[in-house]
């Protein structure tokens, strides 16, 4: 009873700052979603999703594992941000790339921008090959990147194919990157192929909104 007493006592005149209200660790201030996300991406681009550790990403922005669900549900939940942050980025390296193109020259430059994220990032590309809902983290920059391709692609087959256009187009590069990091092409990356594959694709976009 004394001892309760005493700890009870020792407690009230303790410095508010030492008191922990029932938290394990205070949340660094500086701490948000922005900057968790950008330190995953580090570690994404290092390790590859599977080398992703929830424990390894809390300790190194100063946070109990425990502290990260404040910001997202579960690992699913940061997954499925981070797959938006990997568009957003792409995105980013397409328009760049794009600038005021010509419709057919616009979709060279969409395809090399794409081929060059998955030459240079390729455990972040990874992401991309994840299936993604219409609902939830990620979704928004996964649909302006789609947006972004339908948008050119478009001009070039006409609104009315330009979803199935896309897709083929979309189809077509990841199967090329996927050659590409298996180092099949004989010159190292695709060149010949890649010309005569796209070639084939822009003659039958040019055509599809032909009656």
């Amino acid at each position: 009873m004394h001892t309760v007493y005493l700890v009870a006592v020792i407690y009230i005149f303790l410095p508010e700052s030492v008191k922990c209200h029932g938290q394990s660790m205070p949340y660094p201030s500086k701490t948000d979603r922005e900057t968790i996300l950008a330190r995953a991406l580090e570690q994404l681009r290092r390790q590859g999703l599977r080398g992703l550790s929830w424990r390894s990403l809390a300790v190194s922005l100063g946070l109990t594992p425990n502290a990260l669900y404040r910001y997202f549900a579960d690992r699913a939940a940061l997954e499925a941000a981070l797959t938006g942050e990997v568009s957003r980025l792409l995105l980013a390296d397409m328009r760049q790339t794009v600038g005021d193109d010509e419709p057919w020259q616009a979709i060279w430059s969409i395809a090399q921008a794409y081929l060059g994220f998955a030459r240079n990032q390729p455990k972040l590309y990874e992401l991309l090959l994840l299936p993604c809902g219409d609902e939830g983290e990620g979704a928004a920059h996964h649909e302006e990147l789609w947006q972004f391709v339908i948008k050119h692609v478009g001009m070039l087959s006409g609104p009315r194919c330009a979803s199935e256009a896309s897709l083929a187009l979309w189809a077509y590069l990841h199967g090329i990157a996927q050659l590409d990091a298996m180092r099949v092409f004989d010159s190292g990356k695709p060149g010949k192929e890649l010309e005569f594959g796209l070639n084939a694709w822009l003659t039958a976009a040019a055509k599809a909104d032909e009656p």
